[in-house]
């Protein structure tokens, strides 16, 4: 078996520095991470970067969260055009995994429109009962669209050969989900999504501002740390100096 891993960038976002870890001043830039894992029965998307309306739509697409943070996107940071850079089509993908639906993870899924969204089922129903005009990071055209939802409940082995796993980390959001995957070289990585922002998250035990759930948020790092302890790489949902030494597609990460 030969599981290959792949990440691309789906443009950048600038927030303030304590959304990310309460209590600390200034702003900070980060990108907007998406996997691709191949596996011989399938490919998995994690997450789907930012919708091509905010290519025009601007602050208007983003309605309230354009308070707090401002988008960078151009066209070629689409999901499609990323893939494309791959020789991948969006129709080759099997399963579209969405860690939370907040508008820069799932922003995509319209272009990977013949996929299944994997989702826990207490995130879709979060999504859906969020208030439209607070910036809860919920937008409704992202994630309303017409794709058939697989909704999980827990841990869900996606090929039931411990190589693509989806793993609860709730706590950021209601139903929040990070991806345990087995790479063919057999090293363990865990894609965190947001359940640990930043490295500084995990060493620091730092919590960011809002959390649904802060007491589930700190169960899932810990989960994460435990992981860690026994070798697996943690690889942190919008860490911009964690990224900037990851390997980018087509380059496969061993």
């Amino acid at each position: 078996m030969s599981v290959k891993l792949y990440a691309i960038t789906c443009g950048w976002l600038t927030m303030p520095l304590g959304a990310l870890l309460r209590g600390e001043k200034g702003r900070l830039k980060v990108p907007v991470p998406v996997f691709l894992i191949d596996h011989p029965r399938g490919k998995v998307l994690f997450d789907s970067g930012i919708n091509p309306a905010a290519l025009t739509g601007g602050d208007n697409y983003l309605g309230a969260n354009a308070k707090f943070m401002t988008l960078h996107v151009e066209p070629a940071d689409t999901v499609s055009a990323q893939l494309a850079r791959i020789d991948i089509d969006p129709g080759d993908i099997d399963y579209l995994v969405n860690s939370h639906l907040h508008f820069d993870h799932c922003g995509g899924n319209q272009l990977v429109s013949d996929a299944p969204i994997l989702i826990q089922e207490p995130e879709l129903a979060s999504a859906r009962e969020s208030d439209p005009e607070q910036p809860t990071g919920y937008l409704a055209e992202d994630f309303e669209t017409g794709q058939d939802f697989k909704l999980l409940r827990g841990e869900h082995d996606l090929f039931d050969d411990g190589s693509v796993v989806c793993l609860p980390t709730y706590g950021h959001t209601a139903g929040h989900q990070s991806l345990k995957l087995r790479l063919g070289t057999g090293s363990e990585v865990i894609l965190a999504g947001d359940a640990c922002y930043l490295r500084r998250t995990l060493e620091e035990m730092h919590l960011p501002f809002v959390a649904a759930d802060t007491n589930a948020m700190l169960d899932s790092l810990k989960k994460l740390k435990a992981l860690q302890a026994r070798g697996a790489r943690i690889f942190y949902g919008h860490d911009p100096d964690f990224w900037a030494n990851m390997p980018m597609a087509p380059q496969a990460i061993g």
